[in-house]
């Protein structure tokens, strides 16, 4: 590896470096030249050279005001979920820095009365149980009530915009943690969401994408040759973005998804599991793309805090044959038929969701936890997914901005 910028050791060889970012990069000064901006962002928002996206704004001559942080804040110095931020001042610019993950989840006009322009850069990781769609589908909700523009900068979705797999979501389960309907895995880009976010809840306001040129819909981030920034602390990996559309789920249950451990979401464990009958059940089913593997591990927070659980490590070994969603969900069914007793769904609140179950929110199907509870067959869950992504295709194709690639989902 070359080259006197760190950003431009990472190359595939094939300019893609260069024109997914780079020419982005000047289309999107272009766009917002002339402007006083509000920028929503977070610590993963950078460009070339590693360089913030404030930083590149600023130095360029553009006049940022403001700037706005979602979930984990803008430094990303909140660790866990549903932990809040204040408003505040950025101590290395002297920017005043607004909460948009605290007292309220939404711009409120006073904060936005000095920006001609919002302008956001979030990274998504192509699962729909993440928050900043819905941040910047509440700032599209602000922008449109006063008149104003939101001008997104687009990126790849690290997991691949063609696999697509998952459950839908129900009208009646949308959240803060579902605000766009699509399936678990949507195989779509921040801008491409937004688009259809846009429309499923009627907005009119004025938004525009600044898309990528030439960003192949079937890689991963990894294989763009392209730098990982972690997009929330326990997203560390893109290897942790492959299993997360379906280790998220546990969320909503009473198993360590291991969180505080190294391998959050890849590690599944609780005090009650007895790990080597587990893994013989869950190789039983012969699940693509996936071995499992006994572990121990003490988490250091979250669930389980500082005691020893049993459980599995995944171990994917075929990104484009694993079927995450399908396969925690089948993880989920059998610890159910194995320990029903000590396994439980947690209660609410979960994501400001008071009066429905976390885990219904997170799969966004009311059908999908009494089939497990009830011990339905592999090809029933299957099904399911097949009939939710079957239903979900033609509804996205009109928002994709880069074409489609085939094959464009496999069957479960």
């Amino acid at each position: 590896m070359v080259g006197s910028r760190p950003w431009q050791r990472y190359s595939c060889g094939n300019g893609m470096e260069g024109t997914i970012f780079r020419s982005s990069l000047e289309r999107f000064s272009a766009v917002v030249r002339g402007h006083k901006l509000g920028v929503v962002c977070n610590y993963a928002s950078v460009g070339p050279g590693f360089r913030h996206l404030v930083d590149l704004l600023r130095g360029h001559g553009h006049e940022v005001v403001a700037v706005f942080s979602p979930q984990h804040g803008f430094r990303g110095e909140q660790q866990a979920n549903m932990i809040e931020s204040e408003d505040g001042r950025d101590g290395r610019t002297g920017l005043p820095v607004y909460s948009l993950y605290g007292s309220t989840r939404t711009p409120r006009a006073e904060t936005l009365a000095g920006v001609e322009l919002l302008v956001g850069d979030l990274c998504d990781v192509g699962c729909r149980i993440y928050t900043y769609v819905s941040t910047l589908l509440n700032c599209l909700a602000a922008t449109s009530a006063l008149g104003k523009k939101l001008v997104v900068l687009d990126r790849p979705n690290p997991i691949s915009g063609t696999a697509v797999e998952g459950t839908g979501l129900q009208p009646g389960l949308r959240s803060f943690v579902g605000m766009v309907p699509t399936v678990l895995r949507h195989g779509m880009t921040m801008g491409e969401l937004l688009l259809l976010g846009k429309e499923a809840h009627g907005f009119r306001g004025e938004l525009e994408v600044v898309g990528m040129e030439g960003w192949d819909r079937s890689a991963y981030l990894d294989e763009l040759g392209l730098p990982w920034v972690y997009p929330s602390p326990n997203m560390p990996t893109v290897d942790t973005a492959v299993v997360f559309p379906g280790g998220c789920l546990l969320e909503g249950t009473n198993l360590s998804e291991g969180r505080g451990t190294t391998r959050p979401f890849e590690l599944v464990g609780a005090p009650y599991l007895e790990a080597p009958a587990l893994v013989e059940r869950l190789e039983r089913a012969e699940l693509p793309g996936v071995v499992f593997r006994e572990a121990w591990f003490r988490p250091t927070f979250d669930k389980h805090a500082g005691t020893l659980c049993a459980g599995v490590q995944l171990h994917v070994t075929d990104r484009r044959g694993f079927k995450p969603v399908l396969t925690f969900l089948w993880l989920l069914r059998e610890v159910l038929a194995a320990h029903g007793k000590a396994f439980s769904w947690l209660p609410p609140p979960y994501e400001y969701v008071q009066d429905r179950m976390p885990f219904d929110i997170l799969v966004g199907d009311a059908r999908v936890r009494p089939m497990l509870e009830r011990g339905a067959p592999l090809d029933e869950l299957r099904g399911l997914l097949e009939e939710a992504v079957a239903e979900f295709l033609p509804r996205r194709r009109p928002f994709l901005l880069y074409g489609e690639s085939f094959p464009e989902v496999e069957p479960c």
